[in-house]
């Protein structure tokens, strides 16, 4: 039997492999849902949802809705006990990878590849980032800065006057440049008025 502890490592192998320049974020918050994996790709953020073997399926039709409202596709990964129904529990367009134990570590099998999410909310996706992400991408579109609007205010801004296929990879660049290691101060340079002066380091992924 093989439980999440086991699959995450060897998946970020396989998803490495076949996607090349990936960025991966665990455990994040979406919704009511906490995303296993978000992959970040250039132009496009993708869910990952691990079901092991001893994972049920009690709360996959709740973490659907969530994935589904923040990513611009979603796959489950499915550990064998899961494999020839796991189909019956996610919508037509989620991918299917599947998991098995072998001799030499586990295999992976892409039963079905991630179609576009129809139901994306390109507001709740763009809430994903930081404010001080969001005022560089305010900069790069020479918008104004609205330092004393509210997040809301600020995303509404950025749709309604960036393209949605280039706002897609500028999420991306964000999360490709996100570094966790200096999230504090980051977010106090901004809260000081420097947020624009303030850029990330360049973080390998």
């Amino acid at each position: 039997m093989l439980y999440d502890k086991d699959i995450r490592e060897p998946l970020f192998d396989f998803l490495e492999e076949r996607f090349g320049k990936i960025r991966i974020i665990e455990e994040k918050r979406m919704g009511r849902s906490r995303a296993d994996i978000l992959m970040v790709l250039e132009g496009a953020v993708m869910g990952l949802e691990i079901k092991s073997d001893a994972d049920t399926y009690v709360r996959l039709s709740r973490q659907v809705r969530d994935y589904d409202r923040y990513c611009d596709g979603n796959y489950v990964v499915a550990g064998s006990t899961h494999g020839l129904h796991i189909g019956e529990h996610v919508p037509e367009w989620w991918g299917i990878i599947t998991v098995e134990a072998a001799a030499e570590g586990l295999d992976f099998y892409v039963l079905r590849e991630a179609e576009r999410n129809p139901n994306l909310d390109l507001k709740r996706k763009l809430g994903l980032l930081w404010r001080p992400e969001l005022v560089h991408i305010q900069e790069l579109n020479k918008l104004p800065g609205y330092k004393e609007k509210s997040k809301k205010f600020v995303v509404e801004k950025i749709l309604e006057k960036v393209p949605a296929d280039l706002l897609a990879v500028q999420i991306s660049e964000e999360l490709f440049e996100r570094d966790y290691t200096a999230i504090e101060e980051t977010i106090r340079a901004y809260r000081e008025g420097k947020g624009k002066k303030v850029r990330k380091k360049r973080v390998k992924t």
